[in-house]
């Protein structure tokens, strides 16, 4: 949809700007050669075209001079005229003068009321090209909206793509903080079983222990006889008696 939405708009723009133009020279005129060179540039000329004679167009002459010289399209409308009257295709009746007069007239009426018609007539067209170009910038408006939209439509499509990238990273950190909380687990429970095992064997090589130094204290005690226990008396009371200060003395 956006795609057709883009070509709509494209060929609207090109519509409006090469279609709705007041034109006022033909392919003929030098001045539509000269501006038709430059895309986009042909625009309402602010008057009208060049003419002959007061009411002949350039484009005429312009025409006829590759082909018959400069004084080929004179003679063309003067052999015309000539050709119309004398066969009588053109009948000078009464209607013919009234017709000259009507001439003079719309002459002296161009002549005196010409400028305030013209700029009374330009404001209208000011007018008429105003609101074409109102609706055009508004069609153009409303078209950009339409890619400004889209645009913000793709960028919200990035963002959901960022979203989903971060809600899989936020799974893949809670499946690790779950997998260490399980392997944790069985580091406790082997470190407990392991403890367990080292308490035990430090108990029993203290039982062990405990039990060989009875036996060894219960052999020695049945080993020392009463002459050797006489003796041992006798050998401590001496030692004491050496230590004593009267035995220093001696």
């Amino acid at each position: 949809m956006n795609i057709q939405r883009l070509m709509i708009l494209k060929y609207k723009q090109r519509y409006l700007t090469h279609k709705v133009v007041f034109a006022t020279h033909t392919s003929t005129c030098p001045e539509y050669k000269k501006q038709s060179n430059k895309p986009g540039l042909l625009k309402r000329a602010e008057k009208s075209g060049k003419v002959r004679l007061g009411f002949i167009p350039d484009e005429f002459f312009v025409f006829f001079k590759p082909i018959t010289g400069v004084t080929g399209p004179y003679l063309f409308g003067i052999m015309l005229i000539n050709y119309l009257v004398s066969k009588e295709i053109y009948v000078m009746e009464h209607e013919y003068y009234v017709g000259l007069s009507v001439f003079v007239i719309v002459y002296y009426g161009t002549k005196n009321f010409g400028t305030v018609v013209g700029e009374t007539l330009d404001k209208e067209v000011d007018n008429v090209e105003k609101n074409y170009n109102a609706v055009r910038n508004k069609e153009v408006q409303h078209y950009e909206n339409i890619i400004k939209e889209a645009e913000d439509s793709k960028w919200r499509a990035h963002g959901q793509k960022l979203l989903i990238q971060a809600k899989k990273e936020n799974v893949s950190m809670q499946l690790e903080a779950i997998y260490r909380e399980r392997l944790m687990r069985v580091y406790n429970s082997v470190k407990r079983r392991l403890d367990y095992h080292v308490k035990l064997r430090r108990i029993q090589n203290h039982i062990h222990q405990k039990w060989i130094t009875t036996w060894v204290l219960d052999n020695v005690l049945k080993s020392i006889t009463p002459e050797f226990d006489k003796k041992l008396i006798d050998q401590a009371i001496s030692d004491l008696a050496k230590l004593s200060p009267a035995g220093n003395k001696k």
